[in-house]
C-alpha cells in the first residue's frame, strides 16, 4: 500500500491550505487515516485521526483550527488547516491502517509534505 500527500506549501500566518493524501495498492479495508507532523529538531507529533466510522480526534494544539475528512470510495483522506501559526510549519505526513485482505493487515506511511506558515 503507498500513501502520496499533496497541497503543501507556503501560505501567510491565518491562512489555509488543504492537504491531501490518497491511497492505493492492495487495500481491502482501511480503518484509520492519520495525519502527523515533524518540525524542525522536534519528534513526529499526531495531530488528527479519523476512523472508518467517521470518529476523529485531534491534537490540542489543532483542535479547532483543522478539520480531518476522509472519502472511502476515493480511499484519501484530508486536513483542512485554518487560521494557521508560523508554529504549524512542519513536514505533514499521513498514515493509514487498515487489511489488504480479510486475514492481512497493512501500515502505510507517506513520504511527507513540507507547510510553511510565514509572513
Amino acid at each position: 500500500v503507498q500513501l502520496v500527500e499533496s497541497g503543501g506549501g507556503l501560505v501567510q500566518p491565518g491562512g489555509s491550505l488543504r492537504l491531501s493524501c490518497a491511497a492505493s495498492g492492495s487495500i481491502f479495508r482501511i480503518d484509520t487515516f492519520s495525519w502527523y507532523r515533524q518540525a524542525p529538531g522536534n519528534q513526529r507529533e499526531l495531530i488528527a485521526t479519523i476512523t472508518s466510522g467517521g470518529g476523529m480526534h485531534y491534537a490540542e494544539s489543532v483542535e479547532g483550527r483543522f478539520t480531518i475528512s476522509r472519502d472511502n470510495a476515493k480511499n484519501t483522506v484530508y486536513l483542512q488547516m485554518n487560521s494557521l501559526k508560523p508554529e504549524d510549519t512542519a513536514v505533514y505526513h499521513c498514515n493509514a491502517n487498515g487489511r489488504e485482505s480479510s486475514w492481512q493487515y497493512f501500515g502505510a506511511w507517506g513520504q511527507g509534505t513540507l507547510v510553511t506558515v510565514s509572513s
